[in-house]
């Protein structure tokens, strides 16, 4: 008979909620993933999977019948009450069904450059919910990855994780410990940095479209590109506003004096892709990033 955790003592749950804290995740090189779409997103990509955790009781299908694949296919399955599964998940109503995956951090090097590639890079993000929508946002718009400078938040944090709806399998996720290191990369590559603010261009910047010429509207796009947004509160440092090739700003009406992080990073990536579609003469949607 197929045992049914019922257990808060048990270790896996013991676990799992160990790896809710960063210090853990990092020690293990694992994290949790929760719902019915991120697990499954995991499994398409062929994630590196330690377990399935399933609820019977709350699970439906089609749900059900992939994790019948996976296990037949040899991955370990447990399964808990859906009173205990209601207990370790981060949502009422929970679909019964998460997993711990062992993590697969990106070096900058492992990014594959093309020419029209587009890459989305934040200095010390500190929001795990705007960095899993970035990452959302930036496998819906075809970019070749995320690029995360400086301390930032964990991309395996559980809200992170929930914010992008499993795109953080299909994303590469890079890292760079200092700016100096993710500017050398893309001079190395010949990549072209937009730096973004919300101010006009200043006698400093060597922005592509003119000092205090405008708006992302009005700025040539060169490619490959990288475009660099700054953390919530502070926005980019100026040495690093002065390093850019060119400076956007995406214009505002209104009263409000700045865009949520994530807003902005979507306004900047789906034009982008317009534009480099449009020069390009393409058709339909893009398939290389």
């Amino acid at each position: 008979m197929t045992e049914v955790i019922s257990s808060a003592a048990n270790p896996l749950i013991k676990r799992v909620r160990l790896l809710g804290d960063r210090r853990h995740r990092r020690r293990e090189g694992a994290f949790v993933v929760r719902g019915v779409q991120p697990v499954w997103q995991a499994v398409e990509a062929g994630a590196d999977i330690e377990v399935l955790i399933v609820a019977p009781d709350l699970l439906r299908e089609p749900a059900a019948g992939m994790v019948a694949g996976q296990e037949a296919a040899g991955v370990k399955v447990a399964r808990l009450s859906g009173e205990l599964f209601g207990r370790i998940a981060d949502r009422d109503g929970p679909a019964g069904l998460a997993a711990i995956v062992r993590q697969r951090p990106a070096r900058l090097d492992d990014l594959p450059v093309r020419p029209s590639s587009v890459f989305m890079a934040l200095h010390e993000v500190a929001s795990p919910g705007n960095l899993g929508t970035i990452i959302r946002t930036a496998d819906a718009a075809g970019a070749g990855g995320v690029i995360l400078i400086g301390p930032c938040t964990d991309p395996f944090d559980p809200a992170a994780v929930k914010a992008s709806m499993g795109a953080v399998f299909s994303v590469p996720v890079a890292t760079a410990e200092s700016a100096a290191e993710f500017l050398a990369w893309c001079k190395e590559r010949g990549i072209a940095v937009a730096v973004t603010s919300g101010s006009e261009a200043g006698p400093g910047s060597r922005s592509g479209a003119g000092p205090g010429s405008g708006t992302f509207w009005d700025a040539r796009l060169p490619a490959p590109l990288a475009i660099l947004l700054g953390s919530e509160g502070a926005g980019l440092p100026d040495n690093l506003l002065a390093a850019g090739d060119l400076r956007l700003r995406i214009p505002m009406t209104g009263t409000a004096e700045s865009l949520n992080l994530a807003v902005a990073a979507g306004i900047l990536l789906y034009e982008t892709w317009r534009r480099f579609r449009h020069e390009s003469g393409a058709h339909g949607q893009r398939t290389e990033s």
